[in-house]
């Protein structure tokens, strides 16, 4: 039976009050805070993050393919699910696909996984998916906006964590919310237009169809995973349908995260399963030329899937402050500060398609002769001095502490000016790195600091963005 197996999420360490916002315009702040992505983070490198929550724990030779869903792909033609793929260590015999151009992206990827396991054409799919989006400054989207990516993990098992119960789609073509190949905001129609002709309308048309066509009312529904651009629509749209907003309603995430693009329908609805029970009923619905519903059935398996990962709960519990707007700016390219010192490297696709199983994956080489594990990639065993005798092993999800550090004042760019350099040893045959670190306060870092990889981008070169292993303090 097809259905979810596990989940997981992403959101940015840095958040920003939405009061900074609108003290650097002297506009009204709709309060709360928005998440904001790193000046080393995007699309990509969030969803990695996701992928690898989601997939704690589980066996990763199993999954079959990957979907990545995003409006925001750092490129426009070159497939991303194929580095998330790379960078979750997942194997190459697997189906990967690339979705976009429409905030309904997650929930046409998420019913495309569904296909594939039904139809025997994949046992496991990974959904992963991301948006970074840009408003126009000083407007309401810059501050209702937020950075996140999700995963979802679509089985074809004995009994999934969640049950696909019934689905209903509605295409509607309309100008409410979109960008041009050219732009780099999001550019939007009337509000009251939108939200009446557009929202309101699609949402209530498919999900009502969705309820007839199982036999359903509003009170059969357990949980409301209703995708909103404002919180005064979402309680409209539940007001329309006939569901109690305090007990049905689940929580639109905008007051500490933001509306996070494609992927706000799936955040929201792992949200939810963090805090669902066995024979819960979920309805899910997304929106943006058009509206995809889902009804969902919860099962017992979803306790087992609750451990080990981190999800939406643990990620909002872990935040720190943007210390000012003008930072959010340069954080997206809005606002070029002085750059630091250059990387005096010239990237090459050839030798990062020779490395990438040590520079994606974060593979290192085991020595079978002697045990010795070195990173990157050792042809000859420092220990033993044996050559093209080792077996590559997964160092990303190992956790490891500083062990030795500098910090140069002089790397960085004028906006975060101070680079943590780091030797880490990790909690595996004493295998140490020489990694950068981020999200971090460069006055903090010390010996024994524990540590995790993240999977950020490290410089822009030849026409390529060039991705690597960094590690931040465990969040």
């Amino acid at each position: 039976m097809a259905g979810i197996i596990s989940y997981g999420a992403y959101i940015p360490l840095w958040r920003l009050a939405r009061d900074a916002i609108a003290a650097a315009w002297g506009s009204a702040s709709s309060g709360g805070e928005r998440s904001v992505a790193n000046n080393d983070e995007d699309a990509i490198t969030m969803a990695s993050e996701a992928a690898i929550d989601c997939l704690a724990g589980l066996e990763r030779e199993r999954v079959d393919g990957l979907y990545f869903a995003s409006t925001t792909s750092p490129y426009k033609e070159k497939e991303c699910s194929t580095l998330v793929a790379t960078a979750a260590d997942l194997r190459a015999e697997i189906v990967t696909a690339d979705f976009g151009n429409s905030l309904r992206a997650a929930t046409a990827a998420f019913r495309a996984a569904l296909d594939a396991v039904s139809g025997g054409s994949a046992s496991q799919v990974l959904v992963t998916v991301s948006d970074c989006r840009i408003g126009y400054p000083r407007s309401t989207h810059e501050q209702t906006f937020g950075d996140a990516a999700v995963a979802l993990l679509i089985g074809n098992t004995g009994k999934p964590a969640v049950t696909v119960e019934g689905t209903y789609s509605l295409s509607n073509e309309l100008y409410d919310v979109w960008r041009l190949d050219k732009d780099i905001y999001v550019q939007s129609w009337e509000d009251r237009f939108i939200i009446e002709h557009g929202y309101m309308e699609n949402m209530e048309s498919a999900i009502s169809g969705l309820l007839r066509k199982k036999a359903l009312s509003a009170r059969d529904v357990t949980k409301a995973v209703l995708y909103a651009p404002t919180s005064r629509a979402q309680q409209g749209l539940a007001r329309r349908l006939g569901l109690d907003a305090k007990m049905q309603l689940q929580d639109l995430l905008i007051g500490n995260v933001g509306i996070t693009g494609c992927a706000h329908a799936l955040l929201m609805l792992v949200a939810a399963l963090e805090e669902a029970r066995a024979d819960d009923r979920i309805l899910v619905a997304s929106y943006g030329s058009g509206c995809d519903a889902f009804l969902l059935r919860v099962n017992e398996e979803i306790e087992q899937v609750k451990d080990n990962r981190r999800g939406v709960r643990g990620y909002l519990n872990s935040r720190k402050p943007l210390s000012n707007y003008a930072r959010y700016l340069s954080y997206r390219g809005l606002l070029e500060p002085q750059p630091g010192e250059p990387f005096r490297l010239f990237p090459a696709a050839t030798t990062a398609w020779r490395e990438r199983n040590w520079s994606i994956r974060m593979h290192g080489s085991k020595c079978r002769n002697c045990g010795t594990v070195a990173f990157p990639i050792e042809r000859v065993c420092y220990g033993c001095r044996s050559k093209d005798d080792f077996e590559e092993v997964r160092l990303s999800d190992r956790k490891a502490r500083v062990f030795t550090f500098t910090v140069d004042s002089l790397a960085g760019r004028s906006d975060d000016p101070a680079v943590p350099q780091i030797g880490v040893e990790f909690d595996y045959h004493n295998t140490r790195a020489y990694l950068l670190m981020t999200d971090c306060d460069p006055g903090e870092v010390k010996v024994d600091m524990p540590v995790e990889m993240t999977f950020r981008r490290l410089y822009e070169g030849a026409g390529m963005y060039n991705y690597f292993w960094k590690c931040r303090p465990i969040r």
